[in-house]
C-alpha cells in the first residue's frame, strides 16, 4: 500500500512543477529584461553624460522615480531625509509649523500646527504649494519639500500658495522657529460642557488628555467638545489609546488590510472611563488620518455626533523600512478601515473620501483664517497670563481668567470683537438640548 501511495502522490507533484515553471521562468526573464534596461540606461549616462555623475546619485535618483509613481505617501528616503523622519514626532522640531502632502501631483498643505509660524501666517489646510523661495514645487518630493521649508531658527522662506477657489498666487514670508507641539488645550463653556482641542496624536497626548479630562470632570463637566479641526494625525498606537478612553466592550477601533498585509485589527479595553460621555467631535478638511481613524470609529458605534467639514482623506499604511546605506523606503502596504469597514483613504481619481459629518457645515476659506487668528491671540494672551501668574502666584487671578476665557473660545482679546464660530456654537447647542431632553425623560 505505502509504494502505490507514492506512486500516485509523485506524478502529481512533477506535473504541478512542470506546469509552473514556464510561468516562473517567464515572470524572472521579463523582470531581468526589464532591469537590464535599466542598468544599460545608468551605464550609457554615466558613460556620456556631458560631466561626471555619482553612481549613488543615479541609484537614488532611479529609486524616487520609482517609488513616485505609486502614490503620494510613499516616498524614497536619502539617509538624511531617513533621519530627519525619525523625529517628526517627538514633538519637537526646526521648522514652519505645516503638515504636507502630495494631493493631485501638487504640494498641498494637510493642516498647520496652532501656535506656529504658518498659522499665525494663516496658512490653510488644502492651500496648493506653487513654489518655495521662487521655485517651483513641480514635481518635488515630500523630502526635497521638508528640506527646503527647514532651516535655522530665525531664518526666512517665501511660498507661493494658491488657494481653492483663487486665480492668483500669494506669497507668504515666514519666519522658521523650533516647533514644539502642545498637543492639548482645554477649557469649561458654558452649561458643564468641555472643550478639548486635541493638536496633533503625539508620544504624551493620551497622558495630557486624560490629565485635561480629569481637570474638566473636577469642574463640573457634563459633556464634551472634542475638537479635531486641523489634527494631521500622528501615531496610530496613540489615536487608538484616545479612543480607548471613551469606547469599551472591546470594540473594534480600526483595522488594516493589504495585498500582502494580513488583517490587523486594534480593539478597545473592556471598560472606558468616559464611555457615557456625551461628545460631539469637530473636524474639518485639516483632519486627517489619525483624526480619522477616531472620528470613523464614533460615528460606526453612535457614540459621538461628527459636526463641521469633510475630512482629508488620509487612510493609508505606510510602512518604512530600513535599507543598508541609511536610506529608507516609505511604502503604502496597507489602508485603514474604521468598523463597518469604510476606508477614508481620497480615491485621487475620483477625489471621494474622508469622513463625512453628520452634520455637514461649509466654513468659508477666510471665516477659518479670522478663526485661526483669534485663536492664536487667544493663546499668545494665555501664554503671557500664565508667565506674570505664575510670578505673582496670584490663584484667585488665575480663576478670574480662566471663567473669563471659558466664556468665549473665539474672542479677540485685540478688538473685543467675535467671529462667530459656527461649528462649535452648533455642537454647544446639540449637547445643551442633549442635555435639557434627558432631564425631561427623568
Amino acid at each position: 500500500m505505502k509504494s502505490s501511495r507514492f506512486k500516485i502522490v509523485i506524478p502529481v507533484t512533477i506535473g504541478l512543477l512542470v506546469f509552473c515553471h514556464p510561468w516562473v521562468r517567464s515572470a524572472v526573464d521579463q523582470t531581468y529584461e526589464e532591469m537590464k534596461m535599466l542598468l544599460e540606461v545608468m551605464n550609457l549616462i554615466r558613460d556620456n553624460y556631458v560631466q561626471d555623475v555619482d553612481t549613488k546619485k543615479l541609484v537614488y535618483g532611479a529609486a524616487t522615480g520609482m517609488v513616485r509613481i505609486l502614490d503620494p505617501f510613499s516616498q524614497f528616503l536619502e539617509p538624511d531625509a531617513h533621519k530627519e523622519m525619525k523625529t517628526e514626532t517627538e514633538g519637537q522640531f526646526g521648522g514652519l509649523g505645516i503638515r504636507i502632502a502630495i494631493r493631485d501631483n501638487v504640494l498641498t498643505v494637510i493642516t498647520p500646527l496652532p501656535g506656529t509660524p504658518a498659522y499665525k501666517q494663516g496658512i490653510l489646510p488644502s492651500d496648493r504649494i506653487i513654489k518655495i523661495d521662487g521655485e517651483s514645487t513641480q514635481e518635488i518630493t515630500i523630502e526635497q519639500a521638508v528640506k527646503k521649508l527647514r532651516g535655522a531658527p530665525g531664518s526666512k522662506v517665501v511660498i507661493s500658495i494658491l488657494r481653492e477657489g483663487e486665480k492668483d498666487l500669494r506669497d507668504f514670508t515666514l519666519t522658521r522657529e523650533i516647533i514644539k507641539i502642545e498637543s492639548i488645550h482645554s477649557s469649561m463653556l458654558p452649561d458643564g460642557i468641555g472643550y478639548v482641542r486635541l493638536a496633533e496624536f503625539t508620544q504624551r497626548s493620551t497622558q495630557d488628555l486624560e490629565k485635561a479630562l480629569q481637570t474638566l470632570k473636577g469642574e463640573g463637566m457634563k459633556s464634551l467638545v472634542f475638537d479635531l479641526r486641523n489634527d494631521p494625525g500622528g501615531l496610530l498606537n496613540v489615536a487608538v489609546d484616545t479612543c480607548r478612553l471613551f469606547l469599551g466592550g472591546n470594540k473594534l477601533i480600526v483595522y488594516t488590510e493589504g495585498r500582502r498585509q494580513p488583517r490587523q485589527e486594534f480593539h478597545a479595553d473592556s471598560k472606558a472611563p468616559y464611555d457615557t460621555l456625551p461628545m460631539a467631535i469637530l473636524v474639518n478638511r485639516g483632519s486627517a488620518s489619525g483624526s480619522e481613524i477616531f472620528a470613523g470609529a464614533m460615528q460606526d458605534y453612535k457614540r459621538a455626533i461628527i459636526i463641521g467639514n469633510e475630512t482629508f482623506g488620509k487612510g493609508s499604511v505606510q510602512s518604512v523600512i530600513p535599507l543598508a546605506d541609511g536610506s529608507g523606503l516609505r511604502l503604502t502596504t496597507a489602508k485603514y478601515y474604521t468598523p463597518s469597514g469604510r476606508t477614508f483613504h481620497r480615491d485621487e481619481k475620483t477625489g471621494k473620501g474622508g469622513i463625512i459629518p453628520d452634520i455637514l457645515i461649509d466654513v468659508p476659506r477666510e471665516t477659518e483664517i479670522k478663526l485661526q487668528q483669534q485663536e492664536e491671540s487667544i493663546y499668545a494672551d494665555k501664554k503671557t497670563d500664565s508667565k506674570t501668574d505664575a510670578k505673582n502666584n496670584s490663584k484667585d487671578k488665575d480663576k478670574d481668567k480662566d471663567s473669563k476665557d471659558s466664556k468665549d473660545v473665539t474672542k479677540d482679546s485685540k478688538t473685543d470683537t467675535k467671529v462667530r464660530d459656527e461649528v462649535l456654537e452648533r455642537a454647544q447647542e446639540l449637547l445643551k438640548a442633549r442635555e435639557i431632553f434627558s432631564k425631561m425623560k427623568d
